[in-house]
């Protein structure tokens, strides 16, 4: 699963007010939804199947029907995220060294990427053998440079 299409996913369920959506098992979802867990966006993650949320019946599923099952979060009836949207397109792929991860977190704007807000979160893909999903306020913590792919608020 591509990140605009868990951005767009994400976006739709909180907007039909969806109490939880399952997405493909992966890598790259896991990574982007990990961080809007921790961010506070999401308020659980739990491995399953098509079927629904089931960490036993994950286990022995095919490959194929494995999903990972995020419950949405609202506060006094608004949901919690407000918008997803992509950074780095697939047409055109953002790369930021540690200075423009900086820049962003600290209120710049760096090219053509505009300042993280209060309240807002990025996700750096890393650019080591891991593939490893960081947010960017950890990267810059971490030095590890990386391709910002969404950033979320």
């Amino acid at each position: 699963m591509l990140p605009h299409e868990i951005c767009s996913k994400l976006q739709n369920a909180f907007r039909a007010r969806h109490a939880r959506i399952s997405l493909n098992h992966n890598t790259q979802t896991l990574g982007i939804l990990n961080i809007l867990l921790r961010a506070g966006f999401i308020s659980s993650l739990t491995r399953g199947t098509i079927a629904g949320p089931s960490p036993a019946d994950f286990a022995g599923a095919k490959e194929s029907e494995r999903r990972i099952w995020a419950e949405l979060k609202y506060r006094d009836d608004q949901p919690v995220l407000t918008s997803m949207e992509l950074i780095s397109k697939p047409s055109r792929r953002v790369f930021m060294s540690l200075k423009d991860i900086r820049m962003i977190c600290s209120g710049r704007r760096s090219g053509q990427v505009k300042p993280l807000g209060m309240g807002e979160v990025a996700m750096v893909r890393t650019q080591d053998k891991e593939n490893e999903w960081l947010e960017a306020r950890e990267a810059l913590q971490l030095k590890i440079a990386g391709e910002a792919v969404c950033r979320a608020r």
